[in-house]
């Protein structure tokens, strides 16, 4: 396949990080899941899918797979029913996870041994205004509170895993902040079920909405490539981020957080230079612009002399960092049982800042009109989240080509 082709520009690898922890940890992952039942939330999505389909490799009683995206399930079954699984009971359902249809069909349909969570907002551009602002805070905090509570209700016993990000290590943004806040839910007392897990890992090279996938949609579209300049990422294919995500939801260490033993000289990734390699994929020999009207005008020329425009911009929008990382200031991390990831032991929040911030969500969520300005919302979770500083600009992604 083309993903899988291309991945390894942005990994730098030919084979699979993870793999072999996988294949060492087999006997566990095999003994662990034989018979479980299973529910996977936002499992039609890049990660979400790349997961399912490897635990639908062992011998479970039962998959099941909530998402909204109705589009994303019928091809959810059809990549299950083509690897040939032999899941019992194995459904697919277009739910809200947060929503009153959720809670009834956990009560009726549980427990499980295992619920996934993949379920989230994921885009530094939700911050551009207060509705999309509202809508991530809703999604990636209070539906997981709410979800986590209708768990203890119908399913107290399981094992609980939800997908962080790198972007919740000392985030410079609202949706790191969010996913950090996100942390902080699934492992207080007041929330977590009996084992909770997580994961913060790197950008996924080429799943949906990543900029590496943008390129590869531009060239489909003949639009121009743009890349931040100066701007340098971690990258874990689609395979090696589902690997990642069994092992945690598996076989973690509760109130753990697992990240991949990944280091900046060696494995951060410079976007310009991955989009001019994907150019060199297709032979393409890039022809730089630092204006999007020039670069959208000159398109046909350049291709009929074998160049691409590729656009180059600064780092000029809000809650972008020049390179990302794993580990806030005051964590550390531990050694995990495998070989390519390492934990991080889980930090506690103050459960009254935590409770008072999760107050002030409901009442800005309830009634929009109360919500603050973005200034003390920052505000507000840097009492909960101090490690948070909002790189503020004047202009953001959705204002850039």
């Amino acid at each position: 396949m083309l993903i899988e082709a291309l991945s390894s520009l942005a990994t730098r690898r030919q084979t699979d990080l993870f793999a072999p922890d996988l294949e060492s940890h087999r006997p566990a992952l095999t003994a662990a899941l034989e018979s479980s039942r299973v529910l996977a939330i936002g499992g039609a999505g890049s990660i979400g899918l790349e997961t399912v389909k490897l635990l639908a490799r062992f011998d479970l009683a039962a998959l099941h797979i909530v998402d909204q995206n109705e589009n994303g399930l019928a091809e959810v079954v059809r990549d299950l029913r083509s690897q040939q699984v032999r899941v019992p009971d194995l459904r697919t359902l277009p739910i809200d996870f947060g929503s009153l249809v959720m809670r009834r069909f956990l009560r009726e349909n549980g427990p499980y041994h295992y619920v996934l969570n993949f379920a989230a907002l994921k885009h530094v551009r939700s911050e551009k205004d207060i509705y999309s602002l509202l809508q991530l805070f809703d999604t990636n905090i209070r539906k997981q509170a709410r979800l986590l509570g209708w768990l203890k209700e119908s399913t107290p016993g399981s094992r609980y895993f939800s997908v962080s990000t790198d972007k919740a290590a000392n985030p410079a943004n609202f949706m790191g902040a969010s996913k950090r806040l996100m942390e902080h839910v699934i492992f207080a007392e007041r929330y977590k079920l009996q084992h909770a897990t997580s994961a913060r890992f790197a950008n996924v090279a080429f799943s949906d909405g990543s900029l590496p996938h943008a390129f590869l949609r531009r060239l489909e579209k003949r639009q121009p490539l743009a890349a931040p300049r100066g701007v340098r990422r971690y990258f874990v294919s689609l395979q090696e981020a589902g690997q990642i995500c069994v092992l945690a939801a598996c076989i973690g260490k509760p109130q753990h957080l697992l990240i991949p033993r990944l280091d900046a000289q060696n494995d951060l990734v410079d976007l310009e230079t991955l989009a001019r390699e994907v150019l060199a994929h297709f032979d393409w020999k890039p022809r730089i612009y630092e204006s999007e009207a020039k670069a959208c005008s000159q398109l046909a020329k350049d291709t009929e002399e074998g160049y691409y425009p590729l656009l180059l911009t600064r780092l000029n929008t809000s809650g972008e960092k020049p390179c990302e990382e794993f580990v806030s200031r005051g964590e550390r991390v531990e050694a995990a049982g495998f070989t390519a990831l390492q934990a991080i032991r889980y930090q506690p929040a103050d459960p009254a800042k935590l409770d008072a911030l999760l107050s002030d969500l409901d009442a800005w969520l309830e009634d929009p009109e109360r919500a603050p300005g973005k200034t003390v919302m920052a505000q507000r979770i840097q009492a909960v989240v101090p490690e948070f500083h909002h790189k503020a600009a004047a202009r953001h992604l959705d204002q850039r080509m």
